[in-house]
């Protein structure tokens, strides 16, 4: 499973320890594959920073996730200019999924859910990440 996390399930994530939007991220590092760009990374570290999440967000959390995202994540560099998306900021994930072939986007941002599914990959929220997983149970061997 090749994994997208936009940065707004991101935040989800560094702001609720414990969270859904926490238990997607790291189900996502323990299963599958994050992939990041250097675009999508550099969105994820503006955004964290924002004054607005200083109180909510102290700055070793933050650092912690993105440090592992640094260290977890596949780096992937898009080549493919897409204009699929209302918000033009969000396009830099739609090109980052496709360069990847990603199989899920993980988002919050109804910019980029309303396209779900897009070129055959679904775009869901960190809750119906985590409900599609639960619905995929893993093959045991010998009972194929």
């Amino acid at each position: 499973m090749i994994v997208v996390f936009d940065a707004s399930s991101l935040v989800g994530a560094a702001l609720r320890t414990g969270g859904v939007p926490e238990t997607a991220l790291l189900t996502v590092i323990d299963q599958g594959t994050l992939v990041v760009s250097r675009e999508v990374v550099a969105e994820y570290r503006a955004v964290l920073r924002r004054p607005k999440f200083g109180r909510a967000l102290s700055a070793e959390r933050r650092e912690s996730i993105l440090e592992l995202i640094e260290i977890v994540a596949r780096r992937v560099e898009p080549v493919e200019l897409i204009a699929d998306c209302r918000d033009p900021k969000d396009n830099m994930y739609l090109a980052l999924a496709a360069a990847c072939g990603a199989t899920i986007l993980v988002s919050s941002d109804a910019d980029l859910l309303v396209l779900d599914p897009w070129r055959g990959m679904r775009i869901v929220t960190p809750a119906e990440f985590l409900a599609l997983k639960a619905a995929v149970k893993p093959v045991q061997p010998g009972t194929q």
